[in-house]
């Protein structure tokens, strides 16, 4: 037993032992071999670097004029443009657009065309031969919540508020039937709108749409949620109620401007100096400001009518019929017998005629007789079907609760 006993002792010392110079020599190996030093920074990332160079394109520039004023050849821009034909044909280059030559050290080794706002041509020239491919640009979209206090006007403060004008038209534009932007608005009036804003490679491209808004003015509240027929795709703006926000006519012809005279049955005559009834309302507006159509319906007349100038009369459902008068020119495909939209362009605003000064005068007719634009009562447009109330009705909800936060700039009845 004894001997035993020692056997097992002697064992597990020699393993020790072993174990030990297996670890001594290794350590003296490792002390022994140089160490690998870390390379510096400028020989691992040795890689030479591109140079990009941008041209906006000229009206009436080629791509071989581009090109061959920066080192190709003649022949070497024709090899580039047959190689890349079934991709995009480059003998057209829009003016405007972007180009950009990317070049390392001397020689080139790619070109990118942007064809429009989203998209753009890359041309790889690495190989010796040009292969090419349209590329988009990134396109994020994102739904931004935006306020602002009336001090002069719509647009101002829109742009106060950081963004563009046209904001402020879109704006108006859903609100057209129930706001006159010049005549009704008033210092302290104050709205507040989710807009849907894109956004290419990073940068801001356009605004999509308003999905929801309100207005006060003048003290009274006026909403407008967006809503998308799920039969038709057809989309419109309603009130919290399912109320549309279309009437029958818009309130004014034109988007920005100021009355200079009034619907009057006694009015002295500017050029004739004699009184008598003026049976419209004046817009002054610079020459070439967009005149719209005020409500749908069919050109009955559009040309020269004497003292009225240039003018467009249209007919319109339920007996109305509208006027514009002293235009500087008829808009695009404006004749006697074609039928316009809403908000449709039909002129321009001049001072042809019987006029003091560039001026719309608008008139509006009912059963034969002339009414006054600004105190008529229009119909509104028929409200949401019941079948569209539940999905409506939770959209109001969600927007509701965006709209208001963090602040209640307005109170709900």
């Amino acid at each position: 037993m004894n001997r035993r006993k020692v056997r097992r002792v002697a064992l597990f010392f020699s393993l020790v032992a072993a174990i030990v110079l297996i670890l001594f020599f290794s350590i003296t190996d490792r002390k022994q071999k140089p160490e690998a030093k870390a390379q510096p920074a400028d020989v691992i990332l040795n890689e030479v670097p591109v140079t990009t160079e941008k041209i906006t394109v000229l009206s009436g520039q080629t791509i071989t004029d581009l090109l061959t004023a920066r080192g190709f050849t003649v022949s070497q821009v024709l090899d580039i443009r047959n190689q890349i034909k079934p991709v995009y044909d480059l003998a057209r280059i829009p003016a405007g657009r972007e180009l950009r030559l990317l070049k390392k050290e001397d020689r080139f080794i790619g070109l990118q065309l942007d064809l429009d706002a989203e998209r753009y041509l890359d041309i790889n020239l690495k190989e010796g031969q040009a292969v090419a491919r349209i590329i988009n640009y990134p396109i994020e979209k994102k739904l931004v919540l935006m306020e602002g206090v009336i001090e002069d006007s719509l647009i101002s403060a829109v742009n106060k508020a950081g963004e563009q004008d046209l904001l402020a038209l879109m704006l108006a534009d859903i609100f057209g039937w129930e706001i006159d932007f010049y005549i009704d608005l008033r210092k302290g009036d104050v709205f507040r709108l989710l807009v849907e804003k894109k956004y290419i490679n990073g940068h801001f491209g356009s605004y999509e749409q308003i999905l929801a808004a309100c207005f006060l003015n003048q003290g009274r509240l006026f909403e407008a949620f967006r809503f998308t027929f799920p039969d038709s795709g057809q989309t419109d703006y309603f009130d919290s109620k399912g109320n549309s926000l279309r009437r029958e006519f818009l309130k004014s012809p034109l988007k920005y401007t100021r009355i200079s005279s009034r619907f009057s049955l006694n009015r002295l005559h500017p050029i004739r100096k004699i009184y008598r009834p003026h049976y419209g309302v004046d817009f002054a507006a610079p020459v070439g400001t967009p005149v719209q159509a005020t409500a749908d319906g069919v050109v009955t007349f559009a040309g020269w009518n004497g003292g009225a100038g240039r003018m467009v009369k249209i007919k319109h459902k339920r007996s109305y019929e509208t006027m514009y008068l002293h235009l500087s020119r008829l808009g695009p495909g404006i004749q006697q017998g074609v039928r316009v939209r809403s908000g449709q362009i039909i002129g321009y605003v001049g001072s042809s005629g019987e006029s003091t000064g560039p001026h719309l005068d608008y008139r509006l007719i009912y059963h034969g007789q002339y009414v006054n634009p600004l105190s008529w009562k229009f119909q509104p447009a028929e409200p949401l079907k019941e079948k569209y109330r539940g999905e409506f009705n939770q959209q109001v909800t969600n927007s509701q609760q965006l709209l208001f936060f963090p602040l209640p700039l307005f109170k709900y009845n």
